[in-house]
């Protein structure tokens, strides 16, 4: 009992003796009546308080109602709204009829019945995953990179800034919308960065997701011509295979075997194989303060795409180089020379004679122990420029410039025509040497290994002390090997005329 209730006892106490006395036709006395008047006040007094304590607590009781009532509604449309989203529905008309979430939702199913959408379909896909799908579905299309069957909300996503799109981040995760809509970029640029390690955050998630598709795209479109004739392998680590650098070889040719006669016994003997290794290569990006609040959409695509270019351009270089520059190999000689039988003497631009000589040379080859083999000739590579005339080489019938009509016996061989800038690049203003090069199911000549098998760049998010803003690092393991020299003919070629 607290004292407010002591004390009301007390004055009724006190106001049943008095009505008692005049309730007997007693007169009171003046000492009582005083008496009387003064409790009449004290009553006065505390009834008022009483009264407004209940008003105070009546209107902190009508508050908080009043407060959930708001997040209820708040809460209310936050569901219907990402219901809709899901399903490409306009929300505006259940938040204004005051629908229930449980309303729209028999309404979206009653809706997909009506279109024949399958029965099965069930409104309870992690939300979280397709908006974030979504979103960075159409920040890709934003940024002008194609995306294959987009999920239907992403286009909702197309316009939005990167400002908006990180309060819709926020106003998922319970950020207040309204108040975040009043903050400046700069002071949302914070908010964001403070989520950089949270793996829950939908904003850095995004960024990630968009970056790594556009990494995929853009990576397989880059027009790099060494996948045309190297082989690809996988290593598992970043060790040098030395415990593989001889390999089991020929074995001698079967001998008669007389009647009651013994069959002699042979040892498979072994060739020097290459070792193949591995490395790292990377480069790092962020996308800093000013290019958020500047809604520079470009370091999402347009800049890690460029590293990702850039990473299959440097394997294609490293091919070329292998092919130009002719170092020497595993076995301690040049690539391209008398000693393995793949170099030829006269130097010459791409004609019938100095393509069939190259053939017939690449096809005297032998192996290891001195025994014939079978290299079939698959590409031609040649800098730009020869292109036109290997066309003309390769596709008539009689041998050009012949007053005869002579048969063409390249007419139709069955070979295909690669050209590489790269190749002219490297030799400048000089010569430049032009390959034949052998289907590899005969004689494997260079080959690009990939950690894992894995051929496309990875990239990760990062942090860099000192660094105002988000960072990426983006990197590929690969190694290029030459694996047999015998698949390979080089002419050192002359130099281009570009006029």
């Amino acid at each position: 009992m607290d004292k407010k209730q002591i004390r009301a006892g007390k004055i009724a106490e006190q106001q049943a003796l008095l009505d008692g006395a005049k309730s007997a036709g007693r007169e009171l006395t003046s000492e009582e009546n005083e008496k009387f008047n003064a409790l009449q006040k004290e009553i006065d007094a505390l009834t008022l308080e009483i009264e407004g304590e209940n008003a105070t607590r009546a209107a902190d009781d009508t508050a908080e109602a009043t407060r959930q009532a708001v997040q209820a509604e708040r809460q209310r449309v936050s569901d219907i709204t990402n219901l809709c989203r899901q399903f490409d529905m306009d929300p505006a008309e259940y938040i204004s009829g005051g629908n229930s979430v449980d309303q729209v939702r028999a309404a979206i199913l009653d809706s997909l019945s009506k279109t024949n959408a399958p029965s099965n379909v069930q409104v309870t896909r992690d939300e979280g995953d397709t908006f974030r799908e979504a979103a960075s579905e159409g920040l890709m299309m934003r940024a002008g990179v194609a995306v294959d069957k987009p999920i239907d909300t992403a286009r909702q996503y197309r316009n939005m800034s990167l400002r908006e799109l990180a309060i819709e981040c926020a106003e998922r995760e319970g950020e207040n919308g309204t108040e975040l809509r009043h903050m400046s970029s700069d002071d949302i640029y914070n908010m964001v960065a403070r989520a950089f390690y949270n793996p829950t955050a939908a904003f850095p998630a995004i960024l990630d997701q968009t970056i790594e598709k556009s990494i995929v795209q853009l990576y397989q479109m880059v027009p790099t011509t060494f996948e045309a004739f190297t082989t690809k392998g996988s290593l598992k680590d970043f060790k040098s295979t030395a415990d593989h650098e001889y390999a089991i070889g020929g074995v001698g040719d079967f001998l008669l075997v007389p009647e009651n006669g013994e069959i002699k016994a042979d040892l498979p003997r072994t060739e020097l194989q290459p070792s193949r290794k591995l490395d790292t290569y990377g480069k790092q990006f962020s996308m800093t303060r000013q290019a958020f609040i500047n809604d520079d959409i470009g370091f999402l695509t347009e800049v890690p795409g460029l590293y990702a270019t850039k990473a299959k351009q440097t394997i294609d270089k490293q091919v070329y180089k292998i092919l130009f520059d002719n170092a020497v190999i595993f076995d301690g000689t040049a690539l391209f020379s008398d000693a393995h039988g793949n170099l030829m003497s006269n130097a010459s631009k791409p004609d019938q004679s100095s393509i069939q000589a190259m053939i017939t040379k690449m096809q005297m080859q032998k192996d290891s122990f001195g025994d014939a083999i079978y290299v079939y000739p698959k590409t031609i590579v040649v800098p730009v420029g020869y292109g036109f005339d290997l066309q003309v080489v390769f596709h008539s019938a009689q041998v050009t410039g012949s007053n005869y009509n002579d048969v063409n016996p390249l007419y139709n061989y069955p070979i295909q025509i690669v050209e590489s800038p790269v190749l002219n690049a490297m030799a400048g203003e000089g010569a430049c040497p032009w390959f034949i090069i052998a289907d590899p199911a005969s004689v494997r000549g260079i080959q690009v290994d990939y950690l894992n098998g894995q051929e496309t760049p990875t990239v990760r998010r990062m942090e860099i002390p000192g660094t105002l803003g988000y960072v990426w690092d983006i990197y590929l393991d690969w190694g290029i090997t030459v694996r047999d020299f015998r698949g390979m003919v080089c002419n050192p070629g002359v130099a281009i005329e570009t006029e």
